[in-house]
């Protein structure tokens, strides 16, 4: 890794750095939940009308008799922008936040530095996220709401004003904060348990590709922690945009408690698993390509490091 070294953009826990990542997450993740655009319009159809779109082959055939290949696509401008959006501060602000912390809580475990770090940096995000998801969802399951972004913001705005584009805050926080936190730990947890117990070899012995198969099996392992505890938040959701239910309690009561758990839970996998991988894989590479090292790991050693000097 020494010539990466040697042409590094910028050092790392810079401003440069940060706003980077922030790069490097807007790009990962807006161009990821694009590409699965269709998995995540079945995955809200399944959850608004599971009766008629009961499994993942017999949804998307449905899907395309009904409404046609373009229907599979409903909601793409809000995938692309609003997820775009939210991964700059996620991951911006995460690897902010993750400085911050380990100054500020010097000798705590590092679960919760990463639980905090993930958790505040997810609040932020979803602020930035939720009008674009608002829209994004009534389009993906009212065929004939709006087209997209363009004439979906204006309508939602006079038809329920401002907190129309807020209505699922909190159950998206409820979504986003749970699945960030178990995401975020478990990446850096099994990208430590990959070298010291797998590979068995420092970070910056391996290789640039051998990093970032790390990063890849690290992510996937990852994704599909955050899956299943985020499940039920993400059923609420969508029933709450797509008027299903009033409020939360009356979300969870049609929905049924164990429903919450279960339905949905294989396309979201499917979508999940898939996705986090990718976004930890892009990510790292812009990483890589700027000359820093890869996400996890040896970066826990440099935040000690850059605490001892200061």
């Amino acid at each position: 890794m020494k010539e990466v070294e040697g042409r590094r953009v910028c050092q790392e826990f810079s401003a440069g750095y940060y706003g980077l990542c922030a790069v490097g997450g807007m790009l990962s993740a807006g161009t990821t939940h694009l590409a699965i655009t269709p998995l995540d319009v079945l995955k809200v159809n399944m959850q608004v009308n599971p009766i008629k779109y009961s499994g993942i082959s017999s949804g998307f055939s449905i899907l395309w008799r009904e409404q046609g290949p373009s229907s599979l696509w409903r909601g793409w401008s809000g995938k692309l922008f609003g997820y775009g959006v939210q991964g700059g501060f996620k991951f911006g602000l995460y690897e902010y936040f993750k400085k911050f912390y380990s100054d500020l809580l010097e000798g705590h475990s590092r679960s919760s530095i990463y639980f905090l770090s993930s958790a505040s940096a997810q609040v932020f995000a979803d602020v930035a996220l939720c009008p674009f998801e608002a829209v994004k969802v009534r389009v993906q399951a009212q065929p004939y709401y709006a087209k997209g972004l363009a004439d979906g913001f204006p309508k939602l705005y006079y038809s329920e004003g401002l907190s129309g584009f807020y209505r699922g805050l909190f159950p998206l926080w409820g979504r986003n904060l749970p699945f960030s936190m178990i995401m975020f730990s478990t990446f850096e947890h099994s990208v430590n348990f990959i070298y010291q117990n797998i590979i068995q070899r420092r970070k910056e012995d391996c290789s640039r590709t051998q990093q970032l198969g790390v990063t890849c099996l690290a992510g996937y392992t990852a994704g599909a922690f955050g899956t299943f505890v985020s499940n039920p938040a993400d059923n609420i959701v969508s029933s709450l945009y797509n008027k299903k239910a009033d409020n939360v309690l009356q979300a969870v009561k049609k929905i049924g408690f164990g429903n919450l758990f279960i339905r949905s839970l294989p396309v979201r996998i499917t979508i999940v698993g898939p996705l986090v991988t990718l976004q930890w894989f892009f990510y790292d590479t812009i990483k890589v390509l700027s000359g820093l090292p890869t996400s996890g790991g040896i970066n826990n050693r440099k935040l000690e490091e850059a605490k001892l000097s200061t």
